[in-house]
């Protein structure tokens, strides 16, 4: 299938390393003028440099802390700056955390619902007037299946992204008349930066670390980001038109539920 994003704006938050990388890099390819969002300056100027090397797309690099509302509203005014407009939104910051709850502070939770939830939420504050003006959007927040099937041991994450799928399906509702569609996509184990790191401060190889996950999951193997960004695309385009308010497993069926 053809997908073409041509005449599209787009932002994608956390998206130097990883699954966001991949989101961006594959919008890029279907001819959509891409912001990045990450907290890193470096990571983000490489990032934003290989993209534009292999599409040839218009994209640029933001740099920004989305827990933080003023960075939020900056790098909004960035993109608006150099695009006049925002038509897609990814909302991907954020790595898991999951800890016992014995262990959970306040301010840890805080700290992951401003990062996961309110940046999500601030982001689509801003952007959504225009896309109901132009009657056309597309809002995509990536969670991960613990906001369907919480596991032991899941805290904050499993708290921070099942209110985020709770707000895509209330706002997918809200805005369905506009014509801007509003979906969830669910991670299960993708090969990613935050598994790198993971496997690093437990002194595992990284490809150990990945085949001892392969078990937990009925494909047999982990996911390439690449796979996750081609649905990305599809719901961000107009063949997706008819989707909203799901939150769509990634995950090789290792979630319990549908």
């Amino acid at each position: 299938m053809e997908i073409s994003l041509s005449g599209r704006a787009a932002i994608v938050t956390g998206g130097s390393k990883g699954i966001g990388f991949a989101v961006a890099t594959r919008f890029a390819a279907s001819g959509a003028d891409v912001a990045i969002v990450a907290r890193d300056a470096g990571a983000l100027k490489e990032a934003a440099a290989a993209i534009g090397k292999s599409t040839n797309a218009r994209v640029i690099g933001v740099q920004a802390d989305v827990s933080k509302a003023a960075d939020i509203q900056r790098a909004f005014d960035e993109v608006m700056k150099a695009f006049d407009k925002v038509d897609i939104i990814v909302n991907n910051a954020g790595t898991s955390q999951a800890m016992p709850f014995e262990k959970l502070t306040d301010e840890i939770l805080h700290d992951d619902l401003e990062l996961k939830l309110f940046g999500a939420l601030r982001l689509i504050r801003l952007v959504a007037p225009q896309m109901k003006g132009r009657r056309w959007g597309r809002i995509i927040n990536v969670l991960n299946i613990g906001a369907k099937a919480a596991r032991p041991n899941s805290m904050p994450t499993s708290l921070s992204r099942a209110a985020g799928m709770a707000m895509t399906k209330a706002l997918s509702h809200e805005f369905a008349s506009h014509n801007v569609l509003v979906n969830a996509m669910l991670v299960g184990i993708i090969r990613a930066d935050q598994h790198v790191q993971r496997a690093k401060r437990n002194n595992v190889m990284l490809d150990d670390y990945y085949k001892a996950h392969d078990k937990e999951i009925p494909i047999g193997r982990v996911g390439e980001a690449e796979e996750f960004a081609n649905l990305a695309c599809f719901l961000a385009s107009e063949q997706g038109g008819y989707i909203t308010g799901t939150a769509i497993n990634v995950d090789g069926g290792r979630s319990p539920v549908v």
